[in-house]
């Protein structure tokens, strides 16, 4: 049995529909993850999954339990990673965990999660001195301190630098690693890659496409981009280009120069006959790459739209 199931979500707010009929299901000790652009429906949708906004239509279930008969019983098993408001600022990070622990019939013990979230050498230190991403850490202690099967991380990493990112991951990933089942929101493609088991695209209120990061990026396209730069000009490039057309799994190219790219099925075979080619041709190769597919593409695709930060 799924850990949760969401069932035809729907909510408006006057004449504005923010979540129109979404659905799915998440496993035991998955990384779920949901993306989409701004006003997408994706934080309505979260908090009618968290029990902070009532669904107009639709139903909510953590395994047999539900808000409506069950909703005290949710809250001891979900944790939620507050907005930094919450943080307590003339409190130690040991205290804010401590009084946070209170709530709760259960706890985890406080020295086990600051090691969780690599915070015990700052366990006296006031939160008000905390930086950007041990105050994002925190949160997610805080988060982490009912020792929750669910736990919701609302864009964790949003307006951290790389590192403080990357510490924010290794968090992510040991909760996994302990069997937790997480729901996560992002701003970041490469972030959404490489924790999800399985992504979720919102666009409009809707689920417009959801499946693990391969199938989604192995379902929008098989071809691959070849980039190859030649040192002898603009005409060494014509001529490659035009060979490159009549291979069998070219599908497209564009020249720029003396810089070709070309999109290919088989991207290993193609730069097999292009390395043969430029080689009899005395044609001198100076750089060439292979750009694999992102999710940023499946997201523009099913969307229509950049993704900005």
């Amino acid at each position: 049995m799924p850990v949760l199931e969401v069932n035809h979500l729907h909510k408006t707010f006057g004449a504005v529909t923010a979540v129109e009929d979404i659905s799915f299901s998440v496993e035991a000790g998955e990384i779920f993850t949901i993306i989409g652009p701004n006003g997408a429906g994706k934080t309505t949708t979260l908090e009618m999954i968290e029990g902070l906004q009532t669904p107009d239509r639709g139903s909510v279930a953590f395994g047999s339990l539900d808000w409506k008969r069950n909703a005290d019983q949710i809250k001891m098993t979900i944790g939620v990673q507050p907005q930094s408001g919450a943080l307590f600022d003339l409190l130690s990070v040991e205290e804010n965990l401590d009084l946070f622990a209170s709530f709760y019939p259960k706890a985890t013990p406080t020295a086990t999660v600051l090691e969780m979230i690599n915070m015990t050498d700052q366990r006296n230190k006031h939160v008000k001195k905390l930086s950007g991403g041990q105050r994002q850490r925190l949160a997610i202690g805080l988060a982490m301190i009912n020792d929750p099967t669910v736990i919701f991380l609302d864009e964790p990493t949003t307006g951290l630098d790389p590192q403080a990112r990357r510490n924010i991951w290794d968090i992510i990933l040991k909760l996994k690693g302990l069997g937790k089942t997480t729901i996560l929101t992002t701003h970041y493609m490469e972030e959404a890659e490489k924790l999800s088991d399985r992504v979720c695209i919102v666009d409009q209120g809707k689920i417009v496409s959801l499946d693990t990061p391969a199938a989604l990026i192995d379902r929008l396209t098989k071809e691959r981009e070849v980039r190859l730069s030649l040192m002898d000009g603009e005409k060494a490039a014509e001529v490659t280009e035009q060979m490159a057309l009549l291979h069998p799994a070219v599908v497209r190219a564009n020249r720029e120069g003396p810089t070709l790219k070309i999109w290919t099925t088989q991207p290993e075979e193609t730069l097999y006959d292009l390395f043969g080619f430029t080689k009899d041709r005395g044609f001198r190769v100076e750089q060439i790459s292979i750009r694999e597919m992102s999710l940023e593409d499946v997201f523009i695709a099913f969307t229509g739209k950049e993704w900005r930060d």
